[in-house]
């Protein structure tokens, strides 16, 4: 069985929300779109493109911006260091004139409405986030590019045997959590030490240090700039923003200046329920954020981005972790269950329900803080198991297709399991367990399998049905 190969940065993206799936992704391959363009003609040729959304990003396309993402990345921004306060004057651009910059060089006729179509009844078999660009050349050399957004930002083309590119020879390969604890158990090391030395592969450990800690940097910003700003979030729910209200609140006045002095005051109350607040509060941030179109990081998904900041907030402001190497520590971890997680089963909700973004965004969240606090190797697996137990079968429903309701509490209620299954975990005996990572992660993917899919993203049952909304005049 081959060894799929994926890095700390591929399971930790930084991007914009609202959805790695439906945002990311629709935006990463539309800079690929761009790219084989280049290849195949030139933009100058280019006369019309025509770009066909199906399944799920037909579904609630609209709510999570994919129509925004694809307009930005076939203008060739890139979703890293795009400056997000932009993005709207950017949008309203192409509206008002129907002139959409290609590849960032050149002009061409594009009417959004006309040339974005959602294709609510149709779907392509390979997934459910499938779109095809249709690119009309001025001399009739027609020709389309169709590509899958399968989760977490990943995206793979159509006729591409992308299995191959992402395998590269690992001094310590892994598909499952039994491999992963073979190779601790072999070499005596933790498992983020057994991740450093495969990231040592694809770069140099002080580049890989230097990456991580630019991804938490992310978080944290995203975490604080959350806890700073009110109001009401984007695209018709009136949904208001509570972390600004919430951080306030548990604030109680004292004046601040910057993250640190922010911290020092988080620190000096640390009784349950103040600790159960802030690590709330921490999640509905990102979360609040992700749906404003703000900078975030994919972990292993958008919609729940919120879950692994929060407990890392947590272990660095209640547990003694505000440390670089513990954090590093942390996030490679996390990265690495992830990955397990992908690859016997799945990080996209069209494709597995809520269980496969918050239920595996809990679950490495448990194993990297379990670890972080003294756990061992099987200690962090079973905390891993533990909070995806009881996320199983998980439904994702978005109300009016936004990344809004639920899923901003489901973050808070993923880190909050995350920290119990670990203190579960660091008082138990794994060698009572009656149920193995590799166990649930099978059962996970059995349950996605059986899931209807009008509980997988497409705002066809669940709460998005229960819950009318009139969305039509935003």
């Amino acid at each position: 069985m081959p060894h799929e190969s994926i890095s700390v940065f591929d399971m930790f993206k930084i991007g914009v929300g609202p959805s790695s799936s439906h945002t990311l992704g629709p935006w990463r391959a539309a800079l690929q779109c761009i790219e084989a363009i280049k290849k195949q003609t030139s933009l100058q040729s280019i006369k019309k493109i025509t770009v066909l959304l199906y399944g799920s990003l037909a579904k609630t396309g609209k709510g999570h911006g994919t129509d925004i993402a694809i307009l930005l990345g076939l203008e060739n921004e890139d979703p890293v260091t795009i400056d997000v306060n932009s993005i709207t004057p950017k949008i309203n651009h192409i509206q008002c004139n129907n002139i959409l910059h290609l590849g960032g060089e050149i002009n061409i006729d594009f009417d959004i409405r006309e040339n974005i179509q959602f294709l609510y009844n149709e779907s392509l078999p390979f997934h459910p986030n499938g779109l095809t660009f249709l690119i009309e050349t001025k001399d009739n050399n027609n020709f389309s590019e169709t590509y899958y957004s399968i989760g977490g930002g990943f995206v793979v083309k159509e006729g591409v045997n992308n299995e191959k590119k992402n395998i590269v020879d690992l001094p310590f390969p892994i598909n499952t959590s039994d491999d992963l604890l073979h190779w601790c158990m072999k070499t005596g090391l933790t498992i983020n030490e057994v991740v450093m030395e495969n990231e040592n592969t694809w770069r140099n450990e002080s580049e890989t240090r230097k990456g991580i800690l630019n991804i938490w940097y992310t978080m944290r910003d995203c975490i604080y700039r959350g806890c700073h700003a009110k109001g009401e979030l984007p695209g018709g729910l009136h949904v208001r923003r509570r972390a600004y209200d919430l951080n306030n609140k548990l604030i109680n006045g004292i004046k601040y200046e910057g993250y640190q002095d922010w911290l020092k005051i988080i620190q000096q109350k640390q009784d349950f329920k103040s600790i159960l607040d802030w690590v709330s509060c921490f999640a509905l941030a990102v979360n609040e954020e992700n749906a404003s179109f703000g900078r975030v990081v994919t972990a292993p998904t958008n919609g729940a981005a919120g879950v692994i900041p929060a407990v890392l907030m947590y272990f660095i402001a209640f547990c003694n972790g505000n440390n670089e190497d513990k954090i590093i520590k942390f996030l490679l971890t996390a990265s690495e269950v992830g990955s397990i997680f992908k690859k016997g089963a799945t990080i996209s909700a069209a494709m597995g329900g809520c269980q496969a973004e918050i239920g595996v965004s809990s679950a490495m969240a448990a194993a990297a803080l379990t670890e972080s606090l003294g756990g061992t190797q099987r200690q962090t697996l079973m905390a891993a198991e533990i909070a995806m137990e009881h996320h199983l079968g998980l439904t994702c429903d978005p109300i009016g297709g936004l990344v809004q309701i639920p899923c901003i509490e489901r973050n808070t209620m993923g880190a909050i399991k995350a920290i119990t299954a670990s203190q579960l975990a660091l008082q138990s005996s794994p060698d009572y367990a009656k149920v193995s990572l590799d166990k649930c992660i099978k059962t996970m993917w059995d349950t996605a399998l059986d899931m209807n899919s009008k509980y997988k993203e497409t705002s066809d049952g669940g709460l998005a049905i229960h819950i009318p909304v009139n969305l039509s005049e935003c």
